[in-house]
């Protein structure tokens, strides 16, 4: 196991604890956010049976932003929104939030938003 700095380690501990709480089923997936210093991701999983329904962030090739959408966190709520969209598409309206160890504020928040506006239930 590589070595994690105090930061690190804290986040997960963060996604432990959440992690114990909430799971997704096929009814009622989870909505896990991932983020990084350029990107966000989200995932709707289900966990019984241990497979990824639907998957969009920044980085993938079929995303391409409006351009409207300036800066990180315009860009999370497209990806809010549009995998709102895919999400529906595979018959999937609610959804369990995984903030996955993140303070749900800015670009998490902001995800979150758009997938509310695109017609997930939380």
């Amino acid at each position: 196991m590589a070595k994690m700095n105090g930061r690190a380690m804290a986040r997960d501990k963060r996604i432990k604890r959440i992690r114990k709480k909430i799971t997704g089923t096929a009814e009622r997936p989870r909505l896990r956010v991932f983020k990084s210093a350029r990107h966000i991701y989200g995932q709707l999983i289900d966990d019984t049976a241990g497979h990824t329904i639907a998957a969009l962030s920044t980085a993938s090739k079929d995303f391409a932003p409006s351009t409207e959408a300036k800066g990180k966190t315009a860009l999370a709520k497209e990806v809010g929104l549009r995998l709102a969209e895919l999400a529906k598409t595979r018959g999937v309206e609610k959804v369990v939030f995984d903030r996955g160890g993140y303070i749900y504020h800015g670009r998490v928040k902001a995800l979150s938003d758009g997938a509310r506006e695109g017609g997930l239930d939380f």
